[in-house]
């Protein structure tokens, strides 16, 4: 009998999420998103977005130009100085040029692997893939590591997460990036899923829910140890049942002013608006996911890819960014919102025969502002034609470290697999940057 009571409890729950139908936001189920997570304390940064250009951005054609270099190295833009002297930055970088009293550059960043699907996997955990394991993104072990408060689920991609790896890995699927989809520059832009199915409205679902409690209550009685509510339906209900839950998701309630400044017509700018809003409203981390920087061919498009266009990768790039690292700083939350940019690697020294650059992981570049970290630095450097680490040398291991400290999480945390087995959050060989922190 006590058997069977397990089956029906474990049957409703499932059924009353296919019942309800909205309650699978974003396309995921119910329990990838509310089931519960171990708290850890920060010390420093309150949320991270990260902005993840996706495809490998070229370092030349961003962070680190080499204006002395031969033409073939140099390629066919140009760079202009920054607030900070001696340092140059791509010339679509205008706005970000200006305040770079509020960023740190890392120029040494170094990876052996080239590939999309390992490169990704080495950045977004620290960890070298393997086949006997995919390691959790910083995201997931971000809101594992976390307690996690409010309706907002914690760990939000716009609009999605890498194609690559799944994120969580072998976290639990409570902790997988809550992906809105769509495209936040429609005007028309909707979460999808956050609305009721046809035919369904509030009153409807919660006598759906109490239906379901009621049968959870009467299979808790007949089982000693099992909880009697469902905690991943109430957070569900309540996220489709907040107005101002779902108020967070609605570029409209900006000023035209404000989309503006972020790039009105751009899905990363957009995006990076949506982010902060986000953060705004308690959510620990956003990844803002731009795809498109596999510049084999044209590199020259990166600035423009006709003469009237002004939403080239470079532009709107520099009119997100700028306008999310200031728009943080007004607020005053950029001392407690950590912003990271990087891709999986870098791109050749040398421009090929197509006019673009290929994959390049021996050194590329990363930015990080806000979260603890000391703005107006250049923390190491690539020789002359940015083909190797000049000095200080940087893995990915070392970043997610970094981050992790700046989080306030130790670096040396060990996770559990789900046969128990130990594991680190970042490698034994992960150095903390220190020098980056204020």
């Amino acid at each position: 009998m006590r058997s069977l009571t397990k089956n029906t409890r474990k049957r409703f729950t499932r059924r009353d999420a296919i019942c309800i139908g909205g309650l699978s936001v974003f396309g995921i189920g119910i329990n990838k998103l509310f089931a519960g997570k171990v708290g850890s304390q920060s010390n420093a940064a309150k949320q991270c977005i990260l902005i993840w250009l996706e495809g490998g951005p070229s370092h030349l054609e961003m962070f680190d130009p080499k204006p002395e270099a031969p033409e073939e190295v140099r390629g066919p833009l140009g760079s202009i100085a920054t607030t900070l002297p001696g340092v140059r930055v791509n010339e679509c970088l205008s706005q970000t040029a200006k305040i770079m009293d509020d960023i740190t550059l890392i120029r040494s960043v170094t990876s052996p692997l080239g590939e999309h699907n390992f490169g990704s996997h080495y950045l977004l955990t620290g960890y070298k893939p393997t086949p006997a394991l995919e390691y959790p993104a910083l995201c997931s072990t971000v809101v594992q590591l976390r307690e996690q408060n409010g309706v907002l689920p914690p760990n939000i991609a716009v609009p999605r997460f890498s194609n690559n790896l799944s994120g969580n890995g072998f976290l639990p699927a409570a902790t997988q990036p809550f992906a809105v989809g769509g495209n936040p520059q429609n005007q028309n832009f909707k979460v999808r899923d956050l609305e009721f199915y046809r035919g369904l409205n509030l009153p409807r679902i919660d006598r759906r829910k109490r239906l379901v409690n009621t049968l959870d209550e009467f299979a808790a009685r007949s089982d000693a140890g099992v909880s009697g509510l469902d905690p991943d339906l109430e957070r569900a209900f309540n996220l489709l049942a907040s107005e101002e839950a779902k108020s967070a998701f609605n570029l409209q309630n900006e000023s035209v002013e404000v989309r503006n400044r972020y790039g009105l017509g751009d899905p990363i700018g957009q995006s990076c608006l949506l982010a902060r809003r986000l953060v705004q409203r308690g959510v620990s981390f956003v990844t803002v996911t731009s795809s498109g920087w596999d510049t084999h061919q044209n590199i020259s498009s990166l600035k423009r890819r006709y003469e009237t266009d002004r939403n080239a990768k470079l532009p709107s790039f520099d009119r997100a960014y700028s306008a999310l690292i200031t728009d943080l700083k007004q607020q005053g939350m950029l001392d407690d919102t950590l912003v990271i940019v990087m891709g999986e690697f870098g791109r050749t020294p040398k421009v090929n025969a197509n006019g673009g650059r290929d994959h390049w992981p021996r050194v590329f570049s990363i930015a990080l502002a806000g979260g603890g970290v000391s703005g107006g630095q250049v923390y190491g450097s690539s020789n002359s034609l940015g083909e190797y680490p000049e000095d200080n040398p940087v893995t990915p291991a070392d970043i997610t470290a970094t981050v992790y400290t700046l989080l306030g999480i130790n670096p040396n945390h060990e996770l559990h697999t789900r046969d128990g087995r130990p594991v680190r959050i970042t490698p034994e060989s992960a150095n903390v940057l220190s020098q980056l922190f204020i």
